[in-house]
């Protein structure tokens, strides 16, 4: 005959006198092994049993056999035996132990547990939790209380089930699921069986939010340093402040001590940084480096900013940055601002000056200094129209150049005679004043002066659209002609002074602005019909824009008097402009410009960039410039799958004119389950005659901890569109490259 057990649940009450009537004989419950979460109180029970089989003696005393089961609000013991104590509410379990707690399970064979206090102990556990998919083992846990754990002799890792390439292994591990933080004593960090580091003391965040301690050290090379090696220490003074202290011991020059806090509140934000290396031994000078950056919401429209920064020298990015983007600054700003925005109006008061360093080589001009720049500007409707006033006012300053001040004022009134999805018409007319007084530094003797110029504008154009497919998929094709005309008179501005102007580059976006200039200090004459068509092909599926291609030429009716540099249009044509790009595939993307001069039948410049995109982990950055007589560069970099695990990282900036390499960048890069390593070497220039060689090594821990130096700052600027590979979800691989 077969035997079917039968399932028997029981409730543990807070008081059960019943029980004491049962004899020791086995109670015949038969319960549906549903379970739902019961509320807390006294009249309802505090946890569930269900098991096969159920015994309660006169003692107080219960004993539950086979896929034993017990709930007790977020908590689940499953055991093949369990024993429990009415009185003590002692819980001893065995067998095939499992407690779970909210996304945590620790197993064992054997259980000792206190129901009230949740005190329990297990030897040899086994543990995982949802943080991270984080598990490990140890020689025994104590529970103490809620999502608190106390293991020890006791490992940790965040690699999938059967694979321990890493492992934390330490005397004592803590784990406050409440507080996301775990602590570790007496601790190896082991790769491959390898010990890595060892640490008496350490803690690490079980999510991803911000936890004090040391972080990784980061060694490194430069050919002008040496050897060297960082040891930063995270501070996370509270939620909304905190600071990295991090020592940077540099073989050939010493110590630098690199400090920065950062602060986050409702209203305002902000940075300091703090960087010192006394007595450089290579220069033989103290060297510093200040910066602070904050903005701040005054309320009532009004917000205030500042960005301080201050270098002791102009070598000191080129000696000490391992950045392309760090070496190639060349004036750091110094500014303070104050805005007011609302009802169409903004005004600003600004003082802004700079700190220019110079490569004795290729030295730069120094940026006048706005001591202070006001702007007013408004914008208003008017019936169908818009009126708008731009407005400044500028006291330019400079230690070898004229000094004086500007005001400039320009009223417009804008109103659109046509103005529909597919065709549109607006003329635009307005004032620009400006006054010069000028004092100190006027070598020239250039007078105070003041220019009035009328601007007149006039913007249509249209829109023709049409559906069509191709190769099964829709899309639809636009076709866009525009004309732009732009009419202002000549005034001779030869004597007057240039603070800031700029001859604009030419562009599709500058042939459609009134202005041949960036500045107020010239302002071109004009009698310009500018011609534009342009064609897209937007895919119906996603609104992708496919395809792109337009072209644009500007016609003089008069040639231009007024020019910084010498003049391009002489003749009544402009050069022709020609751009085609887009999203060509799902992979494939392109951008070119070429710009032709018909007046000299040649081409004045050109470029073009081809992007090959399919996955993350597989891209392919293609690109050349070319400027008549100026500069042929090619770009090529790339991050592609080579074999297996491993990819290859690289990027080459090669100047043709100068036959140099401006920018070189190599490495590969391994990526398992739960840890990547990267290699990398980078060169670039520092100066007209000065290069910046440096070795990137670093093995990263997922979720744990980057040992060696930190590449990816150089891999994200150097390689557009770069992907950290261990960031990529699982269960998208990068496969090998189509």
């Amino acid at each position: 005959m077969l035997f079917r057990p039968r399932f028997i649940a029981f409730f543990l009450l807070f008081a059960l006198p019943s029980l004491g009537h049962a004899e020791e004989e086995v109670l015949p419950l038969k319960l549906d092994r549903t379970f739902k979460k019961l509320p807390a109180n006294d009249q309802l029970p505090v946890a569930f049993i269900s098991a096969q089989r159920v015994e309660a003696r006169q003692d107080g005393q219960l004993e539950a056999e086979g896929a034993v089961e017990l709930r007790q609000d977020d908590q689940i013991i499953s055991a093949d035996h369990l024993r429990y104590d009415q009185n003590s509410k002692d819980v001893l379990a065995d067998g095939g132990v499992t407690v779970e707690q909210s996304g945590s399970f620790v197993r064992g064979q054997s259980l000792a547990i206190n129901l009230n206090s949740r005190q329990g102990v297990m030897p040899l556990p086994e543990y995982q939790f949802e943080e991270h998919n984080s598990r490990g083992n140890a020689g025994s846990v104590r529970l103490a209380g809620n999502k608190f754990f106390v293991f020890e002799q006791a490992s940790y890792t965040t690699c999938p089930a059967g694979n321990d390439d890493w492992l934390l292994k330490m005397n004592r591990l803590e784990i406050d699921r409440v507080a996301q933080v775990g602590t570790a004593y007496h601790t190896m960090i082991e790769f491959k069986g390898v010990p890595l580091l060892y640490t008496p003391w350490m803690d690490f965040p079980l999510n991803d939010g911000n936890r004090s301690g040391f972080l990784s050290p980061t060694p490194g090379s430069t050919n002008s340093g040496g050897a060297e090696i960082t040891i930063p220490y995270y501070w996370s003074i509270s939620p909304d402040l905190d600071a990295t202290l991090a020592p940077r011991l540099i073989s050939k020059r010493g110590t630098q001590f690199n400090n920065e806090v950062r602060y986050l509140q409702p209203n305002y934000g902000g940075e300091v940084h703090l960087d010192t290396l006394p007595n450089d031994r290579v220069s033989g000078k103290d060297r510093a480096r200040y910066a602070w950056k904050h903005a701040q919401n005054l309320g009532n429209g009004f917000a205030a900013a500042f960005d301080a920064n201050h270098v002791t020298d102009d070598d000191y990015f080129r000696d000490l940055s391992d950045s392309v983007t760090s070496t190639s600054q060349t004036n750091l700003l110094r500014e303070g601002v104050l805005t007011y925005s609302g009802d169409g109006w903004n005004a600003s008061a600004r003082a802004q000056r700079y700190q220019t360093l110079q490569d004795p080589l290729s030295p730069v001009t120094v940026p006048y200094r706005r001591q202070p720049q006001l702007n007013l500007n408004a914008q208003q409707s008017l019936a169908d129209g818009t009126l708008a006033l731009g407005s400044e006012y500028v006291d330019f300053r400079h230690p070898t150049q004229v000094n004086g001040q500007r005001l400039v004022l320009y009223p417009s009134l804008s109103y659109p005679l046509l103005n529909a999805p597919g065709y549109f018409l607006t003329p635009k007319f307005g004032v620009h004043y400006t006054n010069y007084v000028l004092d100190g530094n006027n070598s020239t003797n250039l007078p105070n002066s003041s220019r009035s110029v009328p601007i007149f504008s006039l913007d249509g154009g249209l829109v023709f659209e049409r559906n069509d497919s191709f190769l099964g998929n829709g899309y639809m094709q636009t076709l866009e002609p525009r004309a732009y005309y732009v009419r202002i008179p000549y005034r001779d501005q030869s004597q007057i002074a240039n603070f800031d102007t700029a001859q604009a580059p030419f562009s599709f976006s500058q042939m459609f602005t009134e202005n041949r200039f960036l500045g107020s200090d010239r302002v071109g004459d004009a009698d310009m019909l500018t011609l534009a068509l342009t064609s897209r092909v937007i895919d119906d599926e996603d609104g992708t824009e496919r395809l792109r291609v337009g072209v644009a030429e500007r016609f003089s009716f008069k040639a231009p008097q007024v020019n910084l540099v010498a003049p391009t249009e002489s003749n009544s044509r402009s050069d022709i402009l020609l751009t085609v790009g887009g999203r060509m595939t799902r992979a494939w993307r392109l951008d070119s410009l070429v710009q032709y001069n018909p007046n000299l039948v040649h081409t004045e410049s050109y470029s073009a960039a081809a992007r090959y995109n399919p996955a993350p982990g597989k891209l392919l950055n293609l690109g050349y410039r070319f400027t008549r007589n100026t500069l042929r560069q090619m770009d090529v970099s790339a991050q592609l799958p080579v074999s297996g695990r491993w990819h290859a990282v690289g990027r080459i900036n090669y100047s043709l004119q100068d036959s140099r390499i401006l920018d070189a960048l190599g490495g590969l890069e391994y990526n398992e389950a739960c840890w990547t390593t990267r290699l990398v070497a980078q060169s670039f220039a520092t100066a007209t005659q000065e290069r910046t060689t440096g070795i990137f090594i670093q093995l990263e821990l997922n979720d744990l901890v980057s040992i060696g130096s930190d590449p990816l700052t150089a891999l994200r600027t150097s390689v557009s569109g770069y992907t950290k590979l261990n960031t990529l979800p699982a269960e998208r691989p990068v496969q090998g490259l189509e």
